[in-house]
Parts: C-alpha cells; structure tokens; sequence
C-alpha cells in the first residue's frame, strides 16, 4: 500500500512539475506548482519528516506561491510569454542549460551517500532530531541566516518609509 502511495505522489508531482514547465497560461503553471508542491509535502510524509511536510506546504505553498500570483497577476505575464516563446535561440540555450543540470543532479546524486550519524530511521525528519542538528552542528549559519533575515526587514522598511 505504500508503494502505491509513493508512485501516485511520485506521478501527481511529475505531472505538475511538467504541467508548471509547458503551461501557455502562466496563471495555469503557478496553480500546477501549487499541486507539485503538496504532492512533495505528502512524500516527505512519507518519510516521516512530519515538520518538514508542514513548513513545506506553509513556506512554499502558502507564501512563495501567493507572492508569485500577485507578481503574475500584477506583471499581466500573458503578453510577454509569446515574445519569448517564439525565440528559438532562447528554447535552445534552455534546453542546453537543463540537460547541464540534469547531469549535475545526476552526478550529485551518484556519488552522494548520506550517513545516518546515529540517527534512528523512524526519527528521522522529525522536530526533536532537526532542533539538535540546527542548533548543535548548524548552529552558525542558522544564525548569519537570522542576521541577514533581520538586514533585510531594516531595508525593506527604509526603501518602503516615505519622506515626511
């Protein structure tokens, strides 16, 4: 019964992902990434990484999504995807460009092994395992990470404040 579970997320995202990339209708390619993105949440799931299934439909399916329908809804992309999509020079230099990531994903993939670092399989993804490793081994990038974040919202709020 998993393996059917697995291979019918596996398709519903691989559906999406294709239907987000060949879409005319940029307004459909935005909902099709929505579809491929709760899709990824029900594979992790499956994985028992509970916390990360919700911060992924939360993060990238609430937020990143809204933000692409009001830049697409805002921007009116219809107009400006058949000037692109007539360019053959750009389809080619596309095309070249994901075959080159294709490989590198497939060479990464090859010859990456991930070690288990004592880590029990069924507590894995979990919150308890994820706060030791964030604040145990990568405890200095989550905080630059926090710094930059903090940068940013003082920018944004003095681009955005106006002149009294």
């Amino acid at each position: 019964m998993e393996q059917v579970i697995f291979y019918g997320l596996a398709l519903i995202a691989i559906v999406g992902a294709l239907v987000t990339i060949f879409a005319r209708n940029a307004m459909y390619s935005v909902l099709a990434l929505v579809v491929t993105f709760f899709a990824m949440a029900g594979l992790y799931l499956q994985l028992n990484a509970e916390f990360v299934a919700v911060v992924h439909i939360i993060v990238y399916a609430g937020a990143i999504m809204v933000l692409f329908l009001f830049v697409v809804m805002m921007l009116n992309l219809n107009s400006v995807s058949s000037i692109v999509s007539n360019n053959t020079s750009v389809k080619w230099i596309a095309g070249l460009f994901g075959l080159a990531m294709a490989g590198i994903l497939g060479y990464g993939t090859y010859v990456t092994t991930l070690p288990a670092r004592g880590v029990n399989a069924a507590e894995n993804g979990t919150v308890k395992v994820l706060g030791k490793m964030l604040f145990n081994e990568y405890l200095l990038p989550f905080e630059l990470t926090s710094v930059l974040l903090i940068a940013t919202m003082v920018g944004v709020i003095v681009l955005t404040k106006k002149e009294e």
